[in-house]
């Protein structure tokens, strides 16, 4: 008669529903499944085996000291709850919801056939802003801010529990992958917890300003993606904790403070739009395959371009900030929003590809991949929700604004160190004899631009531009808004919004609207 607290992405003890409810149910048991389907998912890599890895060690000792075994298993889910429940009788299985990839969706519904054929009960509880089920987006924004603003649940103190010998961690070896030399941040509660008191205390003073540039990003931005992810801290815990710095410094009253506390607000509206993405993917879990808007489908699959697919991902496109971008990535497993975005906006526009691949490109790279992020964004992005602005990001402009004296595009690809600053952004530009001095000649050292910018662009906003208007694909972005999009109270539709300033603009400049962010 035991209770089996199922540990998913939620890897911590703090504002644990589940570990709360096991405390009071009797016999328990903690359990994390390794399970074949993630280690083989196009969107794993061993960065985050390893990163999840050290996080269960760490959990398992902060458990240990409450008294509760944590079983790490390896094997298909259901396969693992029958191994245990013929050892130790299961009655209970409580966990978190989860909202991830496809795979997480078809084994939900196999072990929750398996709790059915065994009387065994599976209990869950929301674990983000993600509320399942919903119904229709107007009333969810309130949802969100009761459910983070209510009380977190108490950590329980103690578990009665079987005294069980347990085996070592399986390693990446074990598991039949290979070593990952990507710096992982510290994993476990107490280095997220401390990670989000030094943002919030410190490094996050001017974020709203230090979270664009590459350069300032990585110190000014909370770094606390990778915890999120993997449940390491609750969102609750750090909505509230933000609230609370905000009311602190509001309260000092001085200059410095307001600055802090405003910086600091930027920060908690991207709290709310984490569970909003999120959201997108519970609702509709066919976004990770499949365009938002169907009028998109057939638009850039037929025309993918494995050559331009591969020179991206290796950093090898010939724009300066793009490879920087990608290399760094790959090197570190984290990058800013902005430049997140631009590398999505140049697979998307400038080298027309869909997004389906270099979204799973991406997802490896991305020690914080979250699905319900990650799909929605590569989407939006790339221009295929039919409802949101399209965005094509300048990669010549992103370099000039965001690192102006070269410092990052320097460091990252290095084949341009000793180019001079004024070409450092578009090097096809220098002539012969300056890449020569530098001994960088494009075309043999660093590889010219895979294709001309202008034209890319051109023809993608025209592609696009062209779609939209068709009384299809508008009839269809009206019901893409009134199941996906925001609410704000007193406030007209996005598309509405876009459509009513449109109608005040003359024909050549209504095109410009879908794409008002083309040299951003």
């Amino acid at each position: 008669m035991t209770t089996l607290v199922w540990f998913k992405r939620d890897l911590r003890v703090h504002d644990h529903a589940p570990l709360s409810a096991a405390a009071q149910a009797g016999p328990a048991l903690g359990l994390y499944a390794i399970e074949p389907d993630w280690l083989a998912s196009p969107e794993c890599d061993a960065r985050h085996v390893a990163f999840v890895l050290q996080g269960l060690a760490y959990l398992r000792a902060r458990l240990a000291d409450k008294g509760l075994p944590l079983l790490v298993e390896c094997g298909p889910m259901t396969e693992v709850l029958e191994r245990l429940h013929r050892r130790f009788a299961l009655t209970r299985l409580f966990s978190h919801e989860e909202t991830g990839p496809g795979w997480t969706y078809d084994r939900d519904r196999a072990v929750a056939a398996w709790c059915r054929a065994r009387g065994v009960v599976w209990q869950e509880w929301p674990h983000t802003g993600v509320v399942r089920r919903l119904r229709s987006r107007i009333g969810w924004a309130a949802r969100w801010a009761a459910r983070m603003n209510a009380a977190e649940c108490a950590e329980p103190s103690g578990f009665t529990a079987p005294q069980l010998d347990l085996p070592e961690l399986p390693t990446l070896a074990n598991l039949g992958l290979a070593p990952t030399d990507v710096p992982l941040p510290e994993a476990g509660e107490e280095a997220a917890l401390a990670t989000l008191d030094d943002f919030l205390q410190r490094r996050g003073r001017h974020y709203r300003r230090d979270l664009s540039s590459p350069l300032s990003a990585a110190s000014g931005c909370s770094r606390l993606s990778a915890h999120l992810a993997f449940g390491m801290v609750s969102m609750r815990r750090v909505h509230q904790a933000t609230e609370a710095r905000i009311a602190a410094l509001q309260a000092e009253g001085d200059a410095a403070s307001r600055r802090f506390a405003h910086a600091l607000r930027g920060f908690a509206g991207r709290l709310r739009w984490h569970c909003h993405f999120m959201q997108k993917l519970e609702d509709e879990p066919e976004i990770e395959w499949r365009n938002f808007s169907r009028a998109c489908d057939g638009l850039r699959e037929p025309a993918f371009d494995r050559v331009r697919f591969e020179a991206w991902c290796r950093g090898q496109t010939g724009y300066p900030m793009v490879d920087a971008c990608m290399r760094s990535l790959v090197a570190t497993g984290w990058l800013n929003f902005r430049m997140r975005a631009m590398l999505v906006s140049f697979a998307a526009y400038h080298l027309w590809l869909h997004w389906r691949e270099p979204g799973l490109h991406l997802a490896r790279q991305f020690l914080d991949f979250e699905a319900g992020i990650h799909w929605s964004q590569m989407q939006m992005q790339s221009g295929t929700t039919g409802i949101n602005t399209l965005r094509i990001y300048s990669p010549t402009k992103q370099a000039r604004e965001h690192d102006p004296q070269g410092a990052f595009i320097r460091r990252w690809v290095p084949e341009l160190a000793r180019l001079p600053l004024p070409y450092l952004a578009e090097p096809w530009t220098a002539p012969p004899e300056v890449q020569r001095a530098a001994a960088c000649v494009i075309g043999r050292d660093y590889p010219a631009p895979l294709v001309d910018a202008a034209q890319a662009v051109a023809q993608a906003k025209d592609r696009l531009y062209a779609l939209r208007r068709e009384p299809g694909a508008r009839a269809e972005a009206d019901a893409i808004q009134a199941r996906h999009g925001s609410r704000k109270s007193g406030l007209p539709s996005m598309v509405g919004r876009i459509r009513a300033r449109a109608a005040t603009l003359p024909p050549e400049r209504q095109r410009d609207l879908f794409a008002d962010e083309a040299a951003s």
